[in-house]
């Protein structure tokens, strides 16, 4: 198979796995990242289809929809596999994969390729802004999170274990993570998109306290 037609059978089984999601990680999320990878792609380099490659199969393995970290990362890895890559493609996508999610607001990003930053900014770019909130709220209310409750604080969680098992509430998580993520995009042109993006939720966030507190 060429490049093109790997790209192609890999678009059906992703979409064959996320297609009808209700928290935020439909179909139509791996679509933006694929296209914003694209387009960060075009400005900043790299080897464009480990990019798209690593863009379309990367919530596939996420630890939020399978049983366990390593059972999400063999089914990229298997499918992978499948397609008769080298085995150099395969460990650079893996990788990727395995190092592409926000682990906590004390714990920092280990992406070193370029490809690596690029599509982790395409996925944090999703995460931000209008659709960011959107999704957010999808999410939330897909896992049974609270909307929001005072008596709930906000926790700048310093280890991947206690950020997975958090149960803190829909707008506590835009101080947890998503206004954090403005300052941890790798790319020149990332950053500079995501300072739109943060303006946003920050206006949002504003108007959404002043409703909550009744203010006029």
């Amino acid at each position: 198979m060429d490049k093109t037609e790997i790209i192609e059978k890999t678009v059906g089984f992703v979409k064959s796995k996320m297609e009808g999601d209700s928290s935020g990680h439909d179909w139509w999320h791996i679509y933006r990242v694929w296209n914003n990878s694209k387009m960060l792609h075009k400005k900043e380099g790299g080897d464009l289809f480990v990019i798209e490659l690593a863009a379309l199969l990367h919530d596939v393995a996420d630890w939020k929809f399978n049983s366990s970290e390593h059972l999400g990362i063999k089914i990229v890895d298997d499918w992978l596999n499948s397609l008769g890559l080298d085995k150099s493609t395969c460990v650079r996508v893996i990788d990727i994969i395995k190092n592409i999610s926000f682990k906590g607001a004390g714990v920092e990003d280990k992406m070193e390729s370029i490809e690596g930053k690029i599509v982790q900014d395409a996925d944090r770019l999703d995460a931000i802004g209008a659709v960011g909130i959107g999704r957010t709220f999808a999410f939330g209310g897909k896992f049974g999170n609270e909307m929001y409750n005072p008596e709930v604080p906000v926790v700048m969680h310093d280890s991947f274990e206690k950020y997975k098992n958090s149960k803190g509430t829909t707008i506590n998580h835009f101080y947890e993570k998503l206004l954090l993520l403005k300052d941890r995009m790798n790319t020149p042109t990332a950053k500079k998109i995501a300072e739109g993006r943060h303006r946003f939720m920050k206006q949002f966030l504003q108007q959404f306290m002043d409703e909550w507190r009744c203010k006029q």
